[in-house]
């Protein structure tokens, strides 16, 4: 509204998660600045146009980065980026590509370009660190912000964070004061938000697992999707959940909707009422998790041995991983994991259970078994 003739593009990783984000915040901005009735907004396309010039705020996703680029603007310049929760922007090079060609060409009458890109700092190893923060350049201006200046937050807000002061140290660095996520004493420090490069000719190692914790009022529940290739040592988490106050229903119909429905899923074993619910609503294959006095530390020891690769978007994955730490006895020493927002590493742990019973089988009949063995299938199924 300051500079005529400038339009504003939007951006997250997938486009379906602006409507409850950047849409609703920027009406909730004008409503804030009461310039709500100069404004048009749409979902359909998704867009918000300011009417007395017909100035836009476009909405995209790097779902299609292609399609992203070649965006353009029929009146004035489109002149400003604004790229939220970056952090799951998986790759550089998508970046490269809006980078080189949004915004585009001249701009005149005291308009200027500018990119604007908005996170939290989950962890130093994401490229944005390394390419903005470590390597200085005249034309980056960074700047870390926390709860302590947001004139937004009320009382009950900032409790929290005070709060997580002292329950979660860690997660309180990042969140609460806007530190690069990684913490003293990780649970598991060999992860990267990456997709990993997987050729066709080495499918035959992986396969999908799946698990599931419960929560409801306070706790979320949480539900994760994982490759694992036990020959390699290597663990890719591509999907997850993670959402209060949900009914089994809202669970199994979540479950149905990414196509999960038929797979075999690990959840909470202290929950068998849940269990046989999900079973009557269709997801017929769940299975108790198995839990014993050192089920907790065996199954993060075995988790251990692996190198772990999350997709960007699972940025509740993300989360717990950057800031789930062990807890200190009196002499020091590592005990166990501090029993707070782990739900996603609960359900990493029973989903993974299920690992020892894999064996990769390559096409010529020879299978590899998890601890790097070789055996021959026979004629009939049995293995030699």
């Amino acid at each position: 509204m300051k500079y005529k003739g400038s339009n504003l593009l939007v951006v997250r990783a997938v486009m379906n998660t602006h409507r409850d984000s950047t849409f609703a915040q920027l009406k909730w901005a004008q409503e804030k600045l009461n310039v709500a009735h100069l404004w048009q907004n749409t979902v359909s396309p998704m867009e918000m146009v300011y009417k007395p010039t017909g100035q836009k705020i476009l909405f995209r996703g790097f779902d299609d980065v292609l399609k992203l680029a070649s965006t353009t603007v029929n009146t004035g310049h489109l002149c400003f980026v604004w790229i939220e929760e970056a952090f799951e922007i998986e790759r550089e090079e998508d970046f490269e590509k809006l980078d080189l060609s949004v915004p585009r060409g001249s701009v005149s009458g005291g308009l200027f370009k500018q990119t604007t890109i908005t996170f939290n700092p989950w962890s130093e190893k994401h490229w944005l660190k390394k390419r903005f923060f470590d390597g200085g350049s005249k034309n980056v201006s960074c700047y870390s912000t926390n709860y302590l200046c947001n004139e937004f937050l009320d009382a009950t807000d900032k409790a929290v964070f005070e709060s997580m002061k002292n329950t979660n140290p860690s997660r309180y660095s990042v969140a609460g004061l806007g530190n690069w996520g990684i913490a003293d004493g990780l649970v598991f420090e060999n992860y990267t938000a990456e997709v990993p490069n997987i050729p066709n000719e080495q499918l035959w190692k992986w396969r999908h697992f799946f698990g599931l914790d419960y929560g409801y009022t306070n706790d979320p529940t949480a539900f994760i999707a994982i490759m694992v290739n036990p020959i390699d040592k290597l663990i890719y988490i591509y999907d997850e959940f993670y959402k209060c106050r949900m009914l089994n229903s809202d669970i199994a119909e979540l479950i149905k909707k990414k196509g999960y429905a038929k797979e075999r899923i690990r959840a909470d074993c202290a929950e068998p009422k849940s269990n046989d619910d999900l079973r009557r609503l269709g997801i017929s294959r769940i299975m108790p998790s198995i839990k014993g006095a050192d089920s907790i530390l065996n199954g993060i020891a075995n988790i251990s041995e692996y190198k772990i690769y999350v997709n960007p978007k699972c940025v509740n994955t993300l989360k717990e991983l950057s800031s789930y730490v062990w807890e200190k006895n009196s002499t020091g020493a590592k005990a166990r994991p501090v029993d707070k927002d782990n739900h996603l590493m609960d359900a990493l742990r029973y989903a993974f259970q299920d690992v020892k019973l894999f064996h990769p089988e390559r096409e010529d009949g020879i299978t590899h078994t998890a601890s790097g063995g070789i055996t021959k299938k026979d004629l009939n199924g049995g293995w030699i």
